[in-house]
């Protein structure tokens, strides 16, 4: 596999706390793209999650399938500030287990 240099990563937030989140990215340096900083998607979506037995849910009922709106949360991350963007995240962000995907993008093999 080719190496790379840049993630994307995905983080489903509640809608009210997206913007609070991409602030505190783009302050440690998450979210640039040549020269501009502070580029994020934000996507609605519709979040579906079952808080089992000893949960400690943000929203929601133990036990109980619950739906949530959420905001997919888009920004383009250097490898090496991917360990620092989650440490990050899961100090701002209000679930108990933030759902975060790291996707390796392979735009630099393109031009």
């Amino acid at each position: 596999m080719y190496d790379f240099t840049d993630v994307k990563l995905e983080i489903f937030t509640p809608q009210d706390h997206a913007m609070q989140l991409a602030d505190a990215l783009s302050e440690i340096g998450v979210g640039v793209i040549g020269k501009y900083d502070h580029c994020v998607a934000l996507t609605p979506v519709r979040g579906f999650f079952r808080p089992m037995e000893g949960a400690n849910p943000f929203e929601g009922k133990v036990g109980e399938i619950n739906e949530v709106a959420e905001y997919k949360l888009e920004v383009n991350c250097k490898r090496e500030l991917v360990k620092d963007a989650i440490e990050l995240i899961k100090r701002v962000h209000p679930y108990e287990e933030p759902l975060i995907n790291i996707i390796p993008l392979a735009n630099h093999l393109f031009g």
